[in-house]
């Protein structure tokens, strides 16, 4: 349970509300003329329903929001920040959301959902793991120690597509050890996939989803670009990238199956815009720090440096979205994960997996803290409200 006194320093940066912070927000009735989902802005004035100005996230980082252009006249104040957050929050602490009050949504609705995956040595050897276990956590152990003892080295140090990453494949290929993810690992190439739909992210204090056939799966913390439809990068919020490694273990081919079901993919508490207080380079020097707290006591800490990424950032941006691919409505990027969870919750060398009712707080010092509980994604709340229903609700709101 997060105590009111304790929201702002556990939720928001550690530089406050210094930088430009977007959200989406259900704003209820009378405060809007039908209930529904609003751009926000977070700031020492309170929380300001932007819809205005522009009645998507999608379509407010297409116009470049700034707040010294903001017309205040046309923005309505919703409420105060604490009460937001607290609101947002209340189902941690196994209490109900007030439905007459605001509370946060995941922080992009029109952009489609991607991700790339393999960007860190330690999480791209796991996953040759999994591949050569097939989804049998009981042989992860034992595959770890084989692994290591013929690769050697520091893989980590490889440029991917370089002729070092050219001649370290030839020498695994005769090796005999030779994957389909050691080839995006270090090719030229970066593995790039749909991590989820667009409006199908649940949010800071929902419930995230592991699908009930699996038993070995885990969180992926990881920092997200938020992407315009010309492929600039404009600003960054924390993602949980659920996992299943006994699915993805089995086959490559099953990636949709292990990454894509009810409430797998959790993006929040907001996108922070870059600006003179946050830029890319602050994205590349983050720190992202894993939590987690399971009701059997169950504790793990773990911090992931990005500077530790194979590929820049803005590299991963460019092989998504490109004159050979348009996103129109923009790209929220996933930039992959160096959290390798091999940490053995019950039997030696079972490794982790997720077990109901864990709570999972993913955290970096610019982009504050997106906080979960577990589920599983046939009990998560079913997604209703895609397309068809935000039309129709932006319409009876006059707002298209």
């Amino acid at each position: 349970m997060i105590e009111p006194r304790d929201l702002r320093a556990t939720l928001l940066p550690e530089d406050g509300l210094a930088g430009t912070l977007l959200g989406r927000a259900w704003v209820p009735e009378p405060l809007s003329k039908v209930s529904g989902p609003s751009p926000v802005w977070l700031c020492e004035d309170g929380v300001f329903d932007l819809s205005a100005i522009a009645p998507t996230i999608a379509e407010l980082i297409e116009q470049g929001f700034s707040p010294r252009t903001v017309d205040m006249d046309r923005v309505q104040r919703i409420g105060g920040l604490n009460e937001l957050l607290q609101n947002t929050v209340a189902q941690l602490s196994g209490q109900a959301r007030d439905p007459r009050s605001p509370y946060l949504l995941a922080p992009v609705d029109l952009q489609a959902i991607k991700a790339c995956g393999v960007t860190f040595a330690c999480s791209m050897l796991e996953r040759v793991i999994e591949e050569r276990a097939g989804g049998d956590p009981a042989r992860a152990q034992e595959i770890r120690g084989q692994l290591a003892e013929k690769i050697g080295g520091d893989i980590g140090s490889v440029v991917p597509g370089s002729e070092e990453a050219e001649a370290l494949k030839a020498a695994l290929q005769e090796e005999g050890i030779w994957s389909q993810y050691l080839e995006v690992g270090i090719g030229p190439l970066a593995e790039v996939f749909t991590k989820s739909q667009p409006l199908s992210s649940v949010g800071l204090g929902e419930q995230v989803g592991v699908h009930p056939i699996s038993n070995w799966n885990n969180p992926e913390p990881e920092l997200v670009l938020v992407v315009n439809s010309r492929g600039e990068a404009v600003g960054a919020t924390l993602g949980n990238d659920v996992n299943l490694r006994d699915i993805e273990g089995r086959s490559a081919l099953l990636l949709g199956k292990a990454k894509d079901n009810n409430a797998s993919c959790s993006l929040g508490p907001f996108v922070r815009l870059f600006d003179e207080t946050f830029s890319i380079d602050d994205v590349r020097s983050a720190e992202v720090t894993l939590e987690i707290e399971g009701e059997d006591g169950f504790q793990l800490r773990e911090v992931s440096p990005m500077s530790a990424i194979s590929r820049d950032p803005l590299d991963l941006v460019a092989q998504t979205i490109s004159a050979s691919h348009q996103y129109p409505d923009g790209i929220a990027l996933f930039t992959g994960t160096l959290f390798a969870p091999t940490q053995d919750r019950d039997q030696p060398g079972q490794g982790f997996t997720h077990k109901l009712g864990d709570r999972v707080m993913i955290r970096s010092p610019k982009l504050g803290a997106l906080i979960n509980s577990v589920t599983t994604s046939d009990k998560a709340t079913p997604w209703t409200f895609g397309f068809s229903a935000l039309m129709r609700n932006l319409a009876a709101r006059g707002l298209l």
